[in-house]
């Protein structure tokens, strides 16, 4: 890990650079494929599944006998632990239901607002070296408790053809409506345009590697919303002397394992922690089975010191960090001080795999900067705010000078129309 000490403030952007590749670089794959997508449908899709999947399926719909076979498949005790995860992330996601708001603006002007859910969703779930049947389960759960009518899961197959039983059982779990054995770019081109076996969705959620990312950002150019602009995992910690490191060291090597693109930072006003992390993180990269995928990510990390609170605070609101561990004798200052984090970790026994598992919050957030202006998922997500208002003859005598002089000074002749034509009737 590169040791960076006191770093001037005009040096923070290039030292807090991601290292990932720019959209052009990847931007005319993407837009190739999506062409071919469009133009041909599923042979397209099927085209892409056997380049990049390295598997040529007959069906690539997931069928009942398969999600049966997966669930008799899972052994009981991990079906216990899903199941509790599940029942964490439903209860913090139900409490995040608002009622309808209704006030009387003017007397006799009704106006309220109600939640409708978005009715076609689409979930992508990453395969490849992590089958991540957790990020089914924080996608298709508020999904579910905001009643959308179509859960529409993508994912890509093995090189037998299957998608991991344990995403399967999840997405039987969570109510998906339709799973399909398809990823990559082409899984994003598919939920965008459509095509004989992959249906429309009207917004698109889930995380991915670069390609991924693009062809969710390329989508919105199609009138397909998203959830974000998330790309590779990264994880921030900020910790003093009196923080564990080991703890710390887990902590980083648990986003590290994600993929050779994450990005781990410490930050620390401690010389003597950072150098003791740096050795917990090298011992307990040894005995890690992904090793060489965590050893790689570590290189493109960071341990910084600086001398105080107030300015690692400056500098981690600077990079707004997708996970924000804190680990410091003042939690507290951090706590109210963040205000780019995608989620935030506070203590040395809240560990950043709670929220990627069970402690109940969403682990699907903003990377790459983008949580200074996006949340992570939530329930709302899944939903559209929808308003109303209902003008009575008092009503509209109360507004309609007001609404009559506005329009008119916008020179909209017609808008003052629709409000002089009533108003003459009520006066008459």
């Amino acid at each position: 890990m590169k040791k960076i000490i006191n770093p001037n403030k005009e040096t923070w952007t290039t030292i807090l650079e991601r290292p990932t590749q720019t959209v052009e670089d990847i931007e005319n794959t993407v837009n190739q494929i999506f062409q071919d997508v469009q133009q041909n449908g599923d042979f397209a899709v099927s085209k892409y599944t056997s380049m990049f999947d390295g598997i040529e399926l007959e069906d690539s719909l997931v069928s009942n006998e398969e999600i049966e076979k997966a669930t008799n498949t899972i052994s009981d005790e991990l079906k216990i632990a899903i199941n509790q995860a599940k029942q964490n992330i439903e209860t913090f996601h139900k409490a995040q239901k608002t009622s309808k708001i209704e006030i009387e603006t003017t007397k006799g002007v009704q106006c309220w607002q109600e939640k409708r859910p978005i009715e076609k969703i689409g979930l992508y779930i990453p395969g490849g070296t992590a089958p991540l049947f957790s990020t089914v389960l924080m996608l298709a759960i508020p999904a579910q408790i905001a009643c959308c009518k179509e859960i529409v899961l993508c994912s890509p197959p093995n090189n037998e053809g299957n998608i991991a039983n344990e995403i399967l059982y999840a997405a039987q779990l969570c109510g998906c409506t339709k799973i399909i054995k398809v990823g990559g770019i082409q899984a994003i081109a598919g939920l965008t345009f459509g095509t004989a076996t992959i249906p429309k969705v009207y917004k698109i959620f889930g995380p991915g590697n670069q390609f991924v990312t693009v062809a969710k950002q390329l989508s919105t150019k199609y009138g397909i919303a998203i959830d974000m602009p998330a790309g590779p995992s990264e994880l921030l910690v900020v910790a003093d002397d009196s923080a564990n490191a080991a703890y710390v060291a887990s902590d980083l090597l648990s986003q590290a394992e994600h993929g050779t693109d994450s990005q781990v930072i410490l930050v620390s006003t401690s010389k003597a922690l950072m150098n003791d992390v740096e050795k917990e993180v090298y011992e307990q990269l040894k005995l890690l089975p992904r090793k060489a995928i965590a050893e790689k990510a570590i290189n493109n990390s960071k341990l910084i010191y600086v001398e105080n609170d107030e300015i690692a605070l400056d500098l981690i609101n600077e990079y707004g960090p997708e996970h924000f561990i804190i680990c410091t004798d003042d939690n507290d200052f951090y706590v109210k001080g963040i205000s780019n984090a995608g989620s935030v970790f506070i203590g040395n026994y809240t560990p950043e795999s709670a929220g990627d598992y069970a402690s109940g919050t969403n682990h699907t957030l903003p990377t790459n900067g983008f949580s200074k202006a996006y949340s992570g998922v939530n329930l709302d997500s899944f939903t559209k705010s929808v308003t109303f208002q209902n003008i009575t003859k008092e009503g509209l005598l109360n507004i309609g000078k007001t609404i009559e002089l506005m329009a008119e000074a916008e020179g909209l002749q017609a808008h003052k129309n629709a409000v002089t034509l009533r108003l003459k009737d009520l006066k008459t």
